[in-house]
């Protein structure tokens, strides 16, 4: 049986919504039961410990960012990035 482009766009739409509508449903009456209480727990308190973690590393980029721009010419940038790209080849 050959399926054409359009009816296979259907076909995950379809289950993509039945999907979305068992997660409301399960959602609604407390959570996951493929989930027991405790491994969702541990798997929110590591969520919890990457968000904070990637936003320590956000917060290190900006100052980064301020300490390679301040003070500094675009071109004499440009210039600098351009001779540690030819030191790594």
């Amino acid at each position: 049986m050959e399926m054409n482009f359009w009816t296979a766009v259907v076909i995950i739409v379809a289950i993509t919504a039945f999907a979305n509508i068992r997660m409301a449903k399960y959602r609604a009456q407390g959570g996951s039961p493929a989930a027991p209480e405790p491994a969702r727990m541990v798997h929110s308190q590591r969520e919890g410990e990457l968000l904070r973690e990637v936003e320590d590393l956000r917060e290190r980029i900006k100052v980064l960012e301020r300490i390679a721009t301040d003070g500094r010419s675009t071109a004499a940038l440009a210039n600098e990035i351009e001779s540690l790209r030819e030191r790594k080849d």
